[in-house]
């Protein structure tokens, strides 16, 4: 195990009708509110009304950005510096999936800075102070409600990347919230936390039992309750699980004392900046073709996933056999549930394909678990296709 600090100070309010904890909140953060929320869907459930009525009890006077992109772009985040540096806004409510809570730590680190909030994703500067920032999240997906990781896309360069931005100081999690999430939204949800836990799972480390029972654990339980939340929406336990799954996938419990990838996370970024297609529809069509480029480098960690995380049975067959099972086990559990298996399935073909494997690897080689030239990245992406 290698040296790690820990700490994470978001606090987390989960469960049936813990909305109501939002005025008490509000009344500490300040008068002046900036409310960030995405396509609408909020107005739709009713949600807004609930979350506007609880601001004003607050005494709190509301500015609004709606309109946040399933992958949000630097052009909006720039509207909302400019909006909370105009109305004097004294702290950050972002309500929505991951993309709202991205967007929303990106304003939240930009109204302090004098420079382009771009640096920060650029590797240019590292984020020192940040309006405070509250979530209600409403999707499974991210875990970006208890870290401090914002990806944001700039359409301008076709760029997109990620940065160390701030915790959110609170996030309230009612599985109820997550009712109304389209079908498809919900499989993208469902592939994005196993991405996360994939990154952190296939690592070089030796000597992390706990952290690597962890990893198994929310594998497993969204596996579990992938099937039950899509067969029936409204599912309360499957819908928890499945929200809490997200949160423990990437708040920072996962990789204390372990050497992590991230490098399918970067491939992916570079196809959805060029062709915004959904995230986590994209992480399912190329984590398992990761997965057998580099499963070579530990065939050890693949046969532990496949007997730990799919019960392959590994009676009478090569390490190398029973890696293979589990690699095909996740690709036949995503292509099960309704996720994509193919870039072609969003009509991508190879014509930006070395540009993809570019962008994906702006600042060099990535990976950790086995470290990916463009090269290598244009393989993976060719096989892919």
């Amino acid at each position: 195990m290698e040296n790690f600090v820990y700490h994470n100070p978001t606090q987390l309010i989960f469960g049936r009708g813990q909305l109501a904890q939002l005025e008490e909140k509000a009344r500490l953060l300040g008068p002046t509110v900036l409310l960030v929320y995405g396509g609408g869907s909020i107005k739709r459930t009713g949600l807004y009304d609930k979350v506007i009525f609880l601001l004003q009890s607050a005494g709190c006077r509301v500015h609004e950005l709606p309109g946040v992109e399933p992958n949000p772009r630097l052009s909006t985040v720039n509207k909302g510096i400019e909006l909370c540096r105009q109305e004097g806004v004294n702290w950050i409510l972002a309500v929505g999936g991951g993309s709202v809570i991205d967007a929303a730590k990106a304003v939240a680190i930009g109204v302090p800075y004098e420079g382009d909030v771009w640096d920060f994703y650029t590797r240019k500067a590292v984020a020192q102070e940040a309006l405070p920032l509250g979530t209600v999240l409403t999707l499974a997906a991210t875990g970006s409600e208890m870290n401090r990781g914002s990806v944001i896309t700039n359409w301008e360069t076709q760029e997109k990347h990620g940065a160390g931005t701030t915790f959110p100081a609170f996030s309230i999690l009612d599985p109820e919230h997550t009712f109304s999430v389209p079908r498809d939204q919900t499989i993208y949800g469902i592939s994005d936390i196993l991405s996360h836990v994939f990154e952190q799972y296939f690592t070089h480390t030796a000597e992390i039992p706990l952290q690597t029972r962890f990893a198994e654990s929310i594998m497993k339980t969204v596996i579990e309750n992938a099937e039950r939340v899509l067969t029936n929406p409204e599912d309360y336990d499957a819908r928890a699980n499945i929200l809490y799954c997200g949160t423990m996938a990437l708040n920072g419990t996962l990789p204390v004392g372990v050497t992590t990838d991230w490098a399918t996370h970067s491939i992916e970024h570079a196809v959805s900046a060029i062709y915004d297609i959904p995230h986590g529809g994209g992480l399912a069509i190329i984590f398992p073709k990761w997965m057998r480029y580099v499963y070579r480098e530990n065939v050890a960690r693949f046969v532990r996933f496949a007997t730990e995380v799919w019960n392959v049975d590994p009676a009478g067959k090569t390490d190398d056999e029973i890696a293979l099972e589990g690699i095909a086990a996740t690709e036949a559990f995503f292509a099960r549930i309704g996720a994509p298996t193919r870039l072609a399935d969003y009509g991508i073909t190879d014509e930006h394909l070395q540009l993809m494997a570019e962008k994906a690897t702006p600042f060099g080689p990535i990976g950790q678990f086995k470290t990916l030239t463009s090269d290598d990245v244009a393989q993976i992406l060719r096989l892919s296709l």
